[in-house]
């Protein structure tokens, strides 16, 4: 039996649009009607993750999250995903009020990271995504070592996914080349990029296989879970 997705989007727009192109792009079909019957709520309302993780007087987005998981499921979804890894701080939560399983993207990441190998691997993300320790607490599950960036770098790290992403700026490969020499010099075997806005660098950037989109797996994981096959691996 062949399910259908629902994607609680808006967390960012535009990874939300990326991902929807990537499930396309990545699903074995030869006509329209062989492809993922998708439910996007692409819903800009939900509250900065990463700002009420650092800061719980900030307006929780938990509520909205289980509200669009119930709008989805009442919509006809049979299996939900979300294309923000900061969101992944509250999965428990959420899953045990949703109405249908939500898949888990951290924890996925971090068994295509064991499948490649890896035994230190960096972690880019939010703010809020490694102070919550979710892609540690995987990646050392998997006998990963984790790495993340030291303060500066993070900052920059911060400042590519707010200030370029987010408002819509590009990013150059002068910019980011300064995040990768950093987790180079840390002797990652592979690097997560751990923020669907990083999966918009990696669009535009065209990043080699030193890097792990997390984006990427989400989006491969749910079209199996759905009961659709992968095509040939393909650039999107």
């Amino acid at each position: 039996m062949r399910k259908t997705l629902g994607i609680i989007g808006g967390v960012g727009p535009l990874a939300t649009m990326f991902i929807g192109e990537m499930i396309v792009r990545r699903t074995s079909a030869a006509k329209d009607q062989e492809h993922v019957h998708t439910i996007i709520d692409n819903d800009t309302s939900i509250p900065d993750r990463t700002a009420y993780i650092l800061d719980q007087t900030k307006e929780n987005p938990v509520p909205y999250l289980i509200r669009d998981a119930e709008k989805l499921a009442n919509a006809g979804a049979d299996l939900i995903c979300i294309p923000c890894n900061t969101a992944h701080t509250f999965y428990e939560e959420l899953q045990a009020a949703s109405p249908v399983p939500v898949l888990h993207m951290i924890r996925e990441t971090a068994k295509r990271a064991a499948d490649t190998g890896a035994k230190r691997v960096g972690i880019l993300a939010t703010d809020g995504t490694l102070a919550s320790g979710v892609y540690q607490q995987a990646l050392i599950q998997q006998d990963i070592e984790p790495i993340v960036p030291d303060i500066e770098i993070q900052h920059h790290v911060m400042s590519i996914i707010y200030d370029y992403v987010k408002a819509g700026k590009e990013v150059t490969m002068h910019q980011w080349d300064v995040v990768e020499q950093a987790m180079l010099q840390l002797d990652c075997d592979k690097i997560i990029l751990g923020c669907t806005e990083l999966s918009i660098v990696n669009k535009e950037l065209k990043l080699d296989n030193r890097y792990i989109d997390s984006l990427m797996v989400l989006a491969e994981s749910a079209i199996l879970a759905c009961g659709y096959e992968l095509n040939s691996p393909l650039r999107v």
